[in-house]
This record gives C-alpha cells, sequence and structure tokens, in this order.
C-alpha cells in the first residue's frame, strides 16, 4: 500500500495549466475550441495530457444591423476530450421590425458540443501529422414557432465536424482545415434545413494564423454556410483577427468579421471581440 500510494498520487487528474501559450486555441462563436468563426482541432483549457483543463468566454459580434452575443465554457479532460456549452443571443433590433417580429426581437440558441482528439498533436509529432479531431455540436433553438414561420424545417439540429490543425513552431505559422456536415440556417440561429434543401450538407472551415510574438497570433478564416431559405441567402463567413495572450490565463481576441447577408439584409461586416479565461 504504501508504494501504490505514490502511484496512486502521480495519476490523479489535476489542473496543471501547462500548454504553451495560445495552443489552446479561442473560441468559436459556437463555443468550442478554435478560431473566431471555424471550429479547430485544439482541446480548450491549459491543461495538458496528465490534467484538467477548463475555459470560458465572453463574444459580442457588432454588424450594421444586428448584434451577436455569446457566453459558455467548456472543459478538456488529459487534452483529449473537449465538452463545452455556448448560449447565443441574436439580436435583429430595427429589423426586426421590417421583418414583423418586433424592434429588437432576439433569437436564442443553445449548443451543446464534444469533441475528442484520434491522433497527431498540435505542436510535437511529425511535422507531417497535424492534430486531428471529430466533434459534434447539438443545437438548440430557443424560438422553434418564429424559425418554423420564416420556412425552416426544424428548431433543433447537429453538426458533425472533423478538422486537422497544426503548428509549425519553426515557421510560427497555425493551419486548420475543417469538415462539417451541416443543415444549419446561420449556424442555427434561423433553424435547420429549409424550402430549397432539408438535408445535411458538407461545408468548409479554413484558418490560417502567423505568431508574430509568442503571445500575439495574426490570421484570417473562411467558412462556407448551406444556402437552404428561399427568402434569406446565405453567403460565406470570413474573418481578419489578431489575437493576444494578456496572461497565461487571460486572451482577448478582436477581428473584422465580414458574414455576408443576414435575413434579407446584405453587407453585414462588422467586429468581433471576445475575452477567454483558461485554465
Amino acid at each position: 500500500m504504501a508504494l501504490a500510494a505514490p502511484c496512486a498520487a502521480r495519476e490523479a487528474i489535476t489542473f496543471d495549466g501547462a500548454k504553451l501559450i495560445l495552443t489552446n486555441g479561442i473560441t468559436s462563436v459556437e463555443g468550442s475550441g478554435g478560431g473566431g468563426l471555424a471550429t479547430w482541432a485544439t482541446i480548450s483549457g491549459m491543461g495538458t495530457n496528465r490534467a484538467i483543463g477548463v475555459s470560458a468566454h465572453v463574444t459580442g459580434v457588432e454588424l450594421p444591423d444586428f448584434r451577436l452575443d455569446t457566453h459558455g465554457v467548456a472543459i478538456g479532460i488529459r487534452d483529449r476530450v473537449e465538452l463545452s456549452y455556448a448560449r447565443q443571443n441574436f439580436n435583429t433590433r430595427q429589423i426586426g421590425a421590417a421583418l414583423g417580429l418586433g424592434k429588437g426581437f432576439q433569437f436564442n440558441q443553445d449548443i451543446y458540443a464534444a469533441k475528442v482528439r484520434l491522433v497527431g498533436d498540435l505542436v510535437y509529432g511529425p511535422g507531417w501529422l497535424p492534430q486531428i479531431s471529430v466533434g459534434v455540436e447539438h443545437k438548440r433553438n430557443l424560438d422553434g414557432a418564429v424559425v418554423r414561420a420564416v420556412g425552416a424545417r426544424a428548431s433543433a439540429g447537429t453538426d458533425f465536424t472533423v478538422s486537422a490543425t497544426k503548428l509549425f513552431l519553426g515557421a510560427s505559422v497555425l493551419a486548420n482545415a475543417t469538415v462539417r456536415l451541416t443543415k444549419a440556417n446561420q449556424f442555427g440561429l434561423l433553424g435547420f434545413g429549409g424550402d430549397r434543401k432539408a438535408a445535411r450538407s458538407v461545408q468548409f472551415e479554413g484558418s490560417l494564423g502567423y505568431l508574430v510574438t509568442p503571445r500575439l497570433v495574426i490570421g484570417g478564416e473562411w467558412r462556407t454556410r448551406p444556402d437552404n431559405l428561399g427568402i434569406a441567402r446565405e453567403d460565406d463567413a470570413k474573418d481578419l483577427f489578431a489575437a493576444w495572450a494578456v496572461s497565461r490565463h487571460v486572451t482577448v481576441t478582436a477581428a473584422y468579421v465580414d458574414v455576408g447577408s443576414v435575413a434579407t439584409v446584405a453587407n453585414q461586416r462588422g467586429g468581433l471581440l471576445s475575452l477567454q479565461l483558461a485554465y
């Protein structure tokens, strides 16, 4: 028993906070670890493969005619499994009145997600082998009657993702590619499926970042999206971002975001600001 006790202590899961700064990623608008728009293969929190990590975020996206606010939490287990929850609130401002919903009408959505790292490592291991993760995001729109009225087939849906992410330390470059199987309209804020297309479709998310310093990364993202609703054309989304690790546990991200047409209103370009706390 005396010999077993030290072994048990070494195996205990703790919060070691030992990941390299910024290698936990930031938080996407859907609450999973990644960039601002894209899901990455990274696991949230600062815990290594011997520990647990946790993170929390608040994000605001300011557009000419709308505003999106998200907040949520995530837990990473042994840098292998990620579980997350996020709430999205989408304010339609004056457009809500024009659409007959009422001025300032707000769409609300809960997102429950899980991600598992299959192979590879973001930083270590062969340079040709990225970290590869699979994920699932279950989205529940809380305004079912409204999204069905605009043509959505359902108020809940599930996305499936496969992500490959690698940090090339020698070149200070981070690259990510994600394939998403989804039928979400405007990330699910306008429901799932529509009169034009009801089934899931394959979409792509790409990210490229450059580490200016160990605490500052700049880059851009591109995300394709389905176009399911006849009354609301949906465009690809893109951003240019800068993420600054203020400290080991605090990251601030600012981005220029272009999501194109939203709920019949074109040219929705604006800014994103996000705060993430991670341990």
